[in-house]
């Protein structure tokens, strides 16, 4: 068993344009089990692939997303943003981690809609805090959550008995040795993100961590390959 999943953050960032199909593909070519990319909806409510919520900072149009219809938003960056639908397939059998930046009750629902429409339940999970993740859950029993905490002050019981996530996603300096020690007694999995150094990827699978985020594929997809060594 692999000691910890490579999850390539908005795909391949440092090769590739982030949340872009191509960028996708460079992160699964080069050794990804799972890509994260955010989502968030067009004016037309068609979920497509941003991190921010205007296009100014990656496609250096000073628009927000939220004012353009998709057929606005592929016009305007030459077709660059893929909608939610485009990434599913450019993942092939890979999973999609969908990050729902802002995500509120109407938008989480057309998202989960899509990917029930797309058939791909089985391998997409979804990360956020707490209230877009119950927004999740509400929408789909099923789904695979990994909700995501900011602090070490576990979660409450009643919002885990809510949620019912299978991850808790850390940020990877606080995700140390006790607290993973801690959520598996809870019978939860550790995510980490977004390390890019070997050290902090070796240190984080020394202490347990079950799946790590990063823009370096690469670095470690090779720590973990001279872990099974």
């Amino acid at each position: 068993m692999d000691p910890v999943t490579v999850v390539g953050h908005r795909g391949d960032p440092y090769r590739v344009r982030e949340n872009t199909v191509p960028s996708i593909v460079s992160a699964v070519e080069r050794g990804a089990d799972a890509v994260e990319v955010d989502v968030r909806l067009t004016k037309d409510r068609v979920p497509v692939l941003l991190h921010d919520d205007t296009l100014k900072r990656l496609w250096k149009v000073d628009r927000a997303l939220s004012s353009l219809t998709a057929a606005e938003v592929a016009e305007a960056t030459g077709g660059g943003v893929p909608t939610l639908r485009e990434a599913l397939i450019a993942a092939g059998p890979h999973r999609l981690m969908l990050d729902l930046p802002g995500g509120d009750e109407r938008s989480v629902r057309t998202i989960v809609g899509t990917v029930r429409e797309c058939g791909a339940g089985e391998r997409v999970y979804y990360c956020a805090g707490a209230v877009a993740m119950l927004q999740v859950r509400a929408a789909d029993p099923a789904a695979e959550i990994a909700l995501t905490w900011n602090t070490l002050v576990p979660p409450r019981r009643t919002l885990l008995d809510a949620v019912r996530p299978r991850w808790l996603n850390y940020r990877f300096g606080l995700a140390g040795r006790e607290l993973v020690e801690r959520v598996h007694k809870d019978g939860l999995l550790v995510s980490a993100w977004t390390a890019d150094t070997a050290w902090t990827m070796r240190k984080l699978i020394r202490d347990g961590v079950d799946s790590i985020t990063t823009n370096r594929i690469d670095t470690l997809a090779g720590v973990r390959r001279k872990g099974r060594e």
